[in-house]
């Protein structure tokens, strides 16, 4: 178990065996050019040295499920500059074996408390660890079409809290996309980021209420305009072309943020 991970804070040499049965089990992560995916293995072996994994319930932490979570993990990195210091704020992911029933409590404007479960797959925390059902990371493999992925979704949340905020909208570079100063950048990102919500949360009730068509990101991205940004980040890391089709402005948006900053 975990063999090749034995020598703490060394950068761990991930087997070529290993890594190709990744890329096959997850072939989105393949499907870039062959120097980003050489990058994606440097990364991925920086976060396994990085971080601890742990098992709920009993759960084994294997070679695969170490490797399968830390290469999709670091796939929103490729292009970031900083690379893995996007997530300096947690060391630990906890691995369940399926998904959680989670306790939930929230205040209305009445003041009154109502509390509640959720099934979740995952969360993410701030400066906190990053929780997984390895049922839907495996399942990952296969659900690229509907553009899900549940490993991608937790580190988008990672990135949005970045700088303390979960508002959808990450650290954006002075200048960003041709604006003017931080504050600018800002509000060009949100611009964007928020019509494309209003829109989407306008398709999901329609879909809801009136037996609309449904839109094709997940209808959880209308809880709020941070989840929606963790939903628009699973698909546009998984399924470009189809993401390309639905949201054009957050495609044109998302290349300019996690594409195009290492480059320039």
């Amino acid at each position: 178990m975990l063999r090749w991970l034995r020598k703490l804070r060394s950068l761990p040499a991930i087997p070529d065996a290993a890594w190709q049965a990744t890329l096959n089990r997850y072939p989105f992560l393949a499907e870039r050019p062959p120097a980003d995916v050489e990058r994606l293995r440097l990364l991925a072996a920086e976060f396994l040295r990085d971080k601890e994994f742990h098992g709920a319930h009993g759960f084994a932490i294997t070679d695969e499920v170490a490797l399968s979570i830390a290469a999709q993990a670091v796939l929103p990195l490729l292009h970031l500059p900083g690379g893995l210091n996007w997530y300096d704020d947690f060391v630990g992911v906890v691995v369940h074996p399926a998904e959680v029933v989670a306790p939930r409590s929230v205040i209305d404007e009445a003041g009154v408390v109502h509390e509640y479960e959720e099934v979740v797959a995952g969360e993410a925390m701030e400066h906190g660890p990053v929780m997984l059902s390895w049922q839907d990371v495996l399942a990952s493999g296969v659900t690229s079409d509907e553009g899900y992925n549940v490993v991608i979704h937790e580190f988008a949340h990672k990135i949005d809290l970045r700088d303390g905020a979960a508002d959808g909208c990450p650290p954006l570079p002075p200048g960003f996309d041709g604006s003017d100063g931080a504050r600018g950048a800002r509000e060009a990102w949100m611009s964007v980021m928020e019509q494309a919500y209003e829109a989407f949360r306008e398709k999901t009730i329609m879909a809801e209420r009136f037996g609309a068509e449904a839109p094709w990101l997940d209808d959880y991205g209308a809880q709020s305009i941070s989840e929606f940004f963790a939903v628009a980040c699973e698909a546009y890391f998984v399924n470009r072309a189809q993401f390309a089709q639905e949201e054009p402005a957050l495609l044109r948006l998302f290349d300019e943020f996690f594409l195009k900053q290492r480059a320039a």
